[in-house]
């Protein structure tokens, strides 16, 4: 039994619908479709949930909304004339789209997240109406009804434990549940969305409350590649990761799958493999529990940027029991979340994501950190970024990190900062961002023994 998710660039018209339907029926083992609202037609389009935030926007300014009600309309009007669908399956969307400018303002914490899903509910209504037509038993399910039960936490929902036993109901269906993705209903029956690219969360969830045998994710590209294919040409795709490496290369830039979304399948020890729509005869990349033939030491090199660093010193810092502790006490005041600690025996770097620093916070952390911890310097460093060399096999293997150092120098590129946990399934190395694309293409080429870094 098979979990399959479509994103948007799958949805996104009738043609790309009309391969959805073909890769459904071609398994009957795929028996729950998960659907994320339609995405770009071509670059200049606007993605149905863009049009939806724009919608939103005019109607809590209080501005007139019939024009951007009218664009959502029609982007789901042309892919329901094109697949000759009832003129009933428009008027429904229809109504649900309109009826979201009745919805309450004041004091509605649940409104925003609302007109949100709205573009995931109705492509699941279109699409359960389009397998139908074509033979396939197909039934749409709102989330509430199919049991994902979340927490009420606006734009950040977390599913609830009890929610998985009635998940676990679907799977004496005997039809294709066609479920819209991006959201859950709280116990007061508020919708409530998981965080922006969430689809792949209930993909996720699903897969893991059904127990099914694999959760299929079909994106538009063919898998996983060892490095971004626009910083290296044409890099390699990965046949297999473990969830674990999957997580390091998610959090560090690859953005093929959100990377909340490994949680319940890892949990649930599902396997899931990433597929191309348009192309599903391509195997794709398999994220798994662990390796299930000799894997090669690094499977993957990742940058992201937007990152800075509190650079922390103090005389017999190390001897000062609690310092660790009242630092990171100030960041928990402010509300801010950290991502790396580097230390030293008198020096401690703290590696925050630039958004959590704002004029107000860094003012605030400078004065807590001089006048009641008394550190000696403190310094705020800008403009970085987090590279990491990724792979699970790399504790069997000696001279990975002289590798990875060798190529970066080779290439003039300094190092401020380098970081391994004790697990040894990443390397990081912090850099300065004007230099992140040229050291992916330098630890490429020292991994991966190839000219397509050039």
């Amino acid at each position: 039994m098979k979990v399959i998710k479509f994103g948007g660039s799958s949805l996104a018209s009738a043609e790309q619908l009309k391969k959805v339907l073909d890769i459904v029926k071609s398994d009957p083992e795929r028996r729950f479709v998960v659907v994320s609202a339609p995405g770009k037609r071509n670059p200049e389009d606007t993605k149905v949930t863009d049009a939806l935030i724009k919608y939103y926007r005019s109607y809590t300014a209080d501005n007139d909304v019939t024009d951007n009600q009218n664009l959502i309309i029609n982007r789901y009007k042309a892919i329901i004339e094109e697949l000759g669908l009832s003129a009933s399956i428009l008027d429904r969307i229809a109504a649900s789209i309109t009826d979201l400018a009745t919805l309450p303002i004041e004091g509605n914490d649940f409104l925003y997240d609302t007109f949100l899903a709205a573009g995931e509910d109705n492509n699941a209504k279109l699409i359960a109406a389009y397998f139908h037509k074509n033979g396939l038993p197909a039934r749409y399910i709102h989330p509430g009804q199919a049991g994902i039960i979340v927490s009420s936490e606006p734009g950040n929902a977390r599913i609830l434990p009890s929610s998985y036993d009635k998940l676990e109901e679907l799977r004496d269906s005997d039809e294709v549940l066609v479920i819209p993705g991006f959201f859950g209903v709280t116990v007061d029956g508020q919708i409530c969305t998981f965080s922006r690219g969430g689809s792949d969360i209930s993909g996720s969830i699903v897969a893991a409350g059904v127990k099914a045998d694999l959760y299929e994710n079909f994106t538009d590209v063919d898998g996983i590649f060892a490095a971004h294919p626009g910083v290296v040409h044409k890099p390699h795709s990965i046949k297999e990761l473990t969830y674990r490496e999957m997580r390091e290369l998610a959090y560090a830039g690859f953005s093929v799958l959100h990377d909340e979304a490994l949680i319940p399948a890892y949990r649930g020890q599902i396997p899931l493999v990433i597929k191309n729509t348009n192309n599903p005869s391509h195997p794709g990349t398999s994220i798994v529990l662990e390796h299930r033939k000799q894997a090669i030491p690094v499977v993957g090199i990742a940058g992201d940027d937007n990152f800075v660093s509190i650079n922390i010193s103090k005389y017999l810092m190390n001897r000062e029991v609690g310092f660790g502790r009242k630092v990171l006490q100030v960041l928990e005041e402010l509300n801010i979340r950290w991502e790396h600690i580097p230390t030293g025996i008198d020096d401690m770097s703290i590696i925050l994501r630039d958004r959590e620093l704002t004029p107000i916070k860094e003012q605030e952390i400078l004065t807590q950190l001089t006048r009641n911890l008394g550190v000696d310097e403190i310094e705020i460093e800008r403009d970085l970024s987090i590279i990491m060399v990724v792979g699970e096999n790399m504790k069997n293997q000696i001279g990975v990190t002289t590798t990875a150092t060798k190529a970066l120098s080779d290439r003039n590129i300094n190092l401020e900062m380098i970081s391994q946990g004790s697990s040894e399934v990443s390397i990081m190395f912090v850099i300065k961002t004007n230099q992140e694309k040229a050291a992916v293409r330098a630890l490429y080429k020292a991994f991966f023994d190839t000219d397509k870094a050039q």
